[in-house]
């Protein structure tokens, strides 16, 4: 049975189960010039202000907030709606040609109309640019965009890919203007021309100046006049600092678990809280699979029995993490739990020796564990160390940590220098696609020599046909047990999303989701 004509095609449509009317948001609500101005803080840098090239979370934070797209998700939601777009959807029934037809008036801050022509620009841009740091690598199955009309954009699709709209939401999927973006290379000057909810005024090496964009059509309502935003580059105790110095009004991505506990056990009258949401960023270690200790799965097995990950959160992270026992994380449809099936949540030193005798591994295992300092978190080197404690303490292990900066560190992963390295992945969407494909699927982002014919040749493909997500759990399901027997990644850790502020600022609860959306038009300060 051909699984693939099951589903019914619906389009996505502003106005239906979302609430999200065509043109619901033109008018915000509250009048922005009695609107405070947020002055936020964070120690991620932001790469690029060119969406053809960014790929990380401060640049898609950027992103997120200056461009639109055409679909995106509402606060708490896991599937996309109608942005620049009125209505969006498969029209061949095969998950191959998606239609999206565009708001009336669209225009950038510049006062340039949007038109399906900024549309197809954006995405033939970016895939010919194809930069090394940049998101063309989501888009292996966009075969070309044509432009009926100039209300009307059709994506046509190598293979289907039920999880295109999802990605169309995502960073990656911003618009740029034609007019303003050369088609050829990535602009550099550290401007942006967006259609989003805000402009960037100002972009410098210390802080990035947003203010609201009266051109704005969609459906964000900001709730204050502006964000400047400052940059403390990797710097945690200079951020903690600017934050109970007053000199921040909250602090994202950056505290360290330690701060973070600290600041949410006191009840010392400072007028600081602790705001916790959902998140889907995951951490694994990585074992290259062609190394000769770390490619035996004997060694990897040993490892996965040994390894204590409520130790970790407990002793390094502070409760700002939970364990996890899957490549899909919880939260996300299709998670299960394989490695805690198949390894147990406590250590086991007698299954450890039993794995690594049935390899033929005899004396204790030397091995270094591969760290960089601050890319996956500032607990990243720690928790690299706690991790060879628990592995020595055993007695069959011999195991140390060395850390290296993050550009040689990707450049030695790639000439395969390392047995056991760690990587962090903050997801591009909320579907457990983003969990599989990047991971296993042919050209990974992993590099550690994996290949399994069933996940590339059968798994991933079917999985991204379903246009019904609910019904790729049990594809999902094999491809997470195949993962936990063949442990070519053992996941550790499942973050949870903080942010630091002030009593008097608003609307956190609203930026901390799955979605990994930062929406800078949900927070509000009170005045005086």
């Amino acid at each position: 049975m051909n699984l693939r004509n099951q589903w019914p095609v619906l389009p996505i449509v502003a106005g239906l189960a979302s609430g999200l009317l065509t043109g619901c948001g033109t008018e915000d609500s509250g009048s922005e010039s009695n609107a405070s101005h947020v002055v936020m803080g964070m120690s991620d840098d932001i790469l690029a202000t060119d969406p053809a090239s960014g790929y990380d979370p401060g640049s898609w934070l950027l992103f997120n907030n200056v461009f639109q797209t055409l679909l995106s998700f509402p606060n708490g939601a896991t599937e996309p709606q109608p942005e620049a777009a009125r209505e969006c959807s498969f029209t061949d029934g095969q998950a191959k040609v998606y239609r999206c037809t565009l708001k009336d008036g669209l225009e950038f801050s510049n006062g340039d109309a949007l038109t399906s022509k900024d549309v197809k620009f954006s995405f033939d841009r970016m895939l010919k640019i194809n930069d090394p740091a940049g998101p063309a690598i989501m888009f292996p199955m966009l075969d070309k965009v044509e432009t009926p009309d100039a209300k009307t954009v059709v994506f046509r699709l190598k293979v289907p890919d039920a999880t295109f709209p999802s990605k169309l939401a995502s960073g990656a999927g911003s618009i740029v203007d034609h007019q303003q973006y050369d088609a050829n290379s990535l602009r550099k000057d550290g401007k942006a021309v967006g259609s989003g909810p805000y402009k960037l005024d100002a972009f410098g090496d210390g802080k990035a100046d947003f203010s609201v964009n009266p051109a704005y059509k969609g459906t964000a309502k900001r709730q204050n006049s502006g964000v400047t935003l400052k940059l403390f580059h990797g710097d945690q105790d200079r951020l903690k600092k600017a934050l109970l110095d007053d000199d921040v009004d909250l602090a994202y991505r950056g505290l360290t678990a330690h701060d973070i506990a600290d600041i949410d056990q006191k009840d010392d009258g400072s007028g600081i809280q602790v705001i916790e949401g959902s998140s889907a960023e995951v951490q694994h270690l990585v074992f290259n699979m062609d190394d000769p200790v770390a490619g035996k799965l004997g060694v990897r097995k040993a490892m996965a029995y040994l390894i204590d990950r409520d130790a970790l959160i407990k002793d390094v992270y502070q409760g700002t993490a939970t364990p996890l026992y899957s490549i899909i994380p919880a939260g996300i449809a299709g998670h299960n739990t394989a490695f805690f099936d198949t390894y147990g949540a406590r250590p086991s030193r007698a299954k450890a020796a039993d794995a690594l005798r049935a390899a033929g591994v005899t004396g204790k295992v030397k091995l270094t564990l591969w760290s960089t300092p601050s890319r996956y978190g500032p607990a990243t080197d720690e928790e690299l160390k706690a991790i060879a404690g628990q592995l020595n303490a055993s007695g069959l292990f011999d195991a140390n940590v060395q850390s290296v900066a993050f550009d040689q560190y990707e450049k030695d992963i790639a000439q395969g220098k390392y047995g056991v390295y760690v990587k962090g992945w903050v997801p591009d969407y909320p579907d457990a696609d983003n969990f599989t494909s990047p991971f296993f699927g042919k050209g990974n982002v992993l590099a550690n020599h994996y290949t399994n014919n069933t996940i590339t040749g059968t798994l991933i493909p079917r999985t991204a046909a379903l246009s019904n997500r609910s019904a790729t759990e049990t594809e999902f399901g094999r491809l997470q047990n195949i993962v936990a027997e063949e442990l070519p990644v053992l996941p550790v850790w499942q973050a949870k999303q903080y942010a630091v502020a002030h009593d008097g600022v608003y609307g956190l609860e609203n930026c901390l989701d799955a979605s990994t959306v930062f929406r800078f038009w949900e927070l509000s300060k009170s005045q005086g």
